[in-house]
């Protein structure tokens, strides 16, 4: 299992000075972190590392040829929630994701719900909650199939934090080959949920690894808050059993790679693959 890295290294920055650091710390991998329908006026101004689903697929892969990195996953994380509505990124946009992933070879789009911020999504009943995220994703696990993708739920909001609710969303949808999941350590712990636990019962189903430690100041925001974007701590710094997650799911073959969701210096993020390798990975 490869060990990549989050580009979200330094803010107000370009995608090509995001892998400028990531290569300066020594990795090869990395997800594209963040994308976009359109254009953007920061990323024309080298403000955000984030790529349009609406360009070239084939530029994107050359930026990342010209510093050794392989782009592991698209992240297409929606608000599957919400109403529809064409100026929230939801199905389109995953769709888009999609067809961009398999343009280039990229095996994994990861996604999830987010948290509910209009009131009538916090007003769905757990039953509707299942049903609105699963109707989102109809179209898309079909096409993941169709284009020889996986489509990844990842822990990221109040129904996928929870086992039951990632499970409940893949019955609801017939439990497509297509459709696996995104093991999230950090933001599977703070929704609740023993990410060990979670690991074990979605191990045939998890094809990428997002890794984050979370330390004891998070513990009161536990089961109240669903997924935080990235850590501040080195793995192993915090309260989350990284080492018994990564020993359940060090012999899955499938998981080519996996990212450091983590905040910090490049010796951070060294002091972190070093812990992963201790783990057995």
């Amino acid at each position: 299992m490869n060990i990549g890295v989050f580009l979200a290294l330094e803010p107000y920055t370009s995608i090509e000075r995001q892998l400028q650091l990531a290569k300066e710390a020594g990795f090869t991998c990395a997800d594209i972190t963040d994308v976009h329908e359109g254009c953007s006026m920061f990323n024309s101004a080298g403000l955000a590392a984030t790529v349009s689903l609406d360009g070239d697929p084939f530029e994107t892969k050359r930026l990342f040829e010209k510093y050794g990195i392989t782009p592991s996953t698209v992240c297409v994380h929606a608000a599957l929630l919400e109403p529809s509505n064409p100026a929230v990124f939801q199905t389109a946009g995953i769709m888009k994701g999609i067809k961009f992933a398999a343009a280039i070879g990229i095996r994994d789009c990861v996604t999830t719900e987010s948290e509910p911020h209009s009131e009538w999504a916090r007003n769905l009943s757990y039953e509707q909650c299942i049903f609105t995220i699963a109707e989102k994703l109809v179209v898309p696990c079909r096409m993941a199939e169709d284009f020889g993708v996986n489509l990844l739920l990842e822990p990221h909001g109040p129904i996928t934090d929870t086992i039951k609710g990632i499970q409940d969303i893949m019955d609801c949808l017939g439990n497509p080959k297509s459709l696996g999941v995104n093991m999230d350590t950090g933001n599977s712990w703070l929704g609740g949920t023993d990410p060990v636990e979670m690991a074990k019962t979605f191990k045939e189903k998890i094809f990428h690894v997002h890794w984050k430690d979370l330390g004891a100041e998070w513990l009161p925001m536990r089961g109240k808050q669903f997924g935080c974007g990235f850590s501040t701590i080195a793995l192993g710094d915090g309260v989350i059993d990284i080492k018994g997650v990564a020993e359940v799911l060090a012999d899955r073959k499938e998981i080519h790679a996996s990212t450091l969701e983590i905040g910090g210096t490049a010796e951070m993020l060294r002091k972190s693959v070093a812990y992963l390798k201790t783990c057995g990975l």
